[in-house]
């Protein structure tokens, strides 16, 4: 069945708002998407810089999403979106960092027309999972992984929307149907008020995963592929204790070399084709119309 353009990822035409120095090109998700903030794709006035610019959702802590935008400037590596600018003093919140052509992972699969490939869920696995660990040894938590904070680039997965679920509620306030959240990526500790904690971004991963494979987050277990049934279910656990840490969870997604070893680092997943066809066609699409899209002029005084 032929996709909207919009499914595709492709452009679409935006007011000529600005948040900070940035005018808004166009929305990267589509209408009615389930998402953990607003992300826009936005350019300077002078056109030299495109970034990927992320504001809260209506209805959620202002102030805690820009405490968690500054913070997410400590997050560092190859599979997480980095921060480089954020909201000054007394602006409404936003982040932003350099824009690549991507897609939220709800956009890929049904650009694809169904679930992925086992091959690319074990590579997005591998790649979220190391991001993880790195921030969980730094002692910080996403707190906001969910299908949608997830974009897959020619290179990679990419995490963005930081401490989503901070911003939704604070600890000690239930979290289930708060605006944005995907109730199937909230652990069970997370979704009744919970702090956020590292066994909780395990579990949203778990999550993910299934989402990537099945088309939904919460698949029966027979739905799930058989070869990576035992690490999802192992991450849903319902008991914070029982989930695998996030470092363990790289070497089990990846599957043995041909000499039995086994790969500990998601890079060596992501070769060439890892990303599906109609996937790599969208994102060569949505660049071309990014390229070739105008700002109008700025109004003179």
């Amino acid at each position: 069945m032929e996709q909207s353009r919009t499914q595709q990822g492709s452009t679409r035409p935006e007011s000529a708002r600005r948040t900070g120095p940035y005018r808004l090109i166009t929305r990267l998700d589509p209408p009615r998407a389930v998402v953990p903030c607003r992300r826009f794709v936005a350019r300077t006035e002078d056109g030299e810089h495109t970034v990927l610019l992320s504001t809260p959702l209506p209805g959620t802590d202002a102030a805690r999403f820009a405490a968690e935008a500054d913070a997410a400037r400590f997050l560092l590596g190859p599979w997480i979106a980095p921060v480089t600018a954020v909201a000054g003093p007394g602006e409404p919140p936003w982040y932003a960092g350099p824009y690549v052509p991507a897609l939220p992972l709800p956009v890929a699969l049904a650009v694809h027309g169904g679930p992925l490939p086992d091959s690319t869920v074990r590579a997005v696995g591998a790649a979220l999972a190391e991001a993880l660990a790195a921030a969980h040894g730094q002692g910080l938590t996403h707190a906001g992984l969910s299908p949608a904070a997830v974009l897959l680039t020619a290179d990679g997965p990419r995490l963005t929307c930081f401490g989503a679920v901070r911003a939704a509620a604070p600890d000690g306030q239930p979290r289930t149907g708060l605006p944005g959240l995907e109730p199937g990526a909230l652990s069970p500790e997370q979704a009744s008020g919970g702090r956020p904690r590292p066994p909780g971004d395990v579990f949203a991963l778990g999550a993910v995963l299934a989402y990537a494979a099945t088309g939904h987050t919460v698949p029966e277990r027979d739905e799930l592929p058989p070869a990576l049934r035992p690490v999802i279910a192992a991450c849903l656990a319902r008991d914070p204790a029982d989930r695998p840490a996030a470092a363990e969870l790289t070497a089990r997604l990846a599957p043995p070399t041909a000499h039995g070893t086994v790969l500990n680092s998601a890079g060596s997943l992501l070769a060439p084709g890892w990303l599906p066809g109609r996937v790599v066609a969208a994102l060569a699409r949505q660049s071309s119309e990014l390229l070739a899209a105008e700002l109008p002029a700025p109004a003179r005084v």
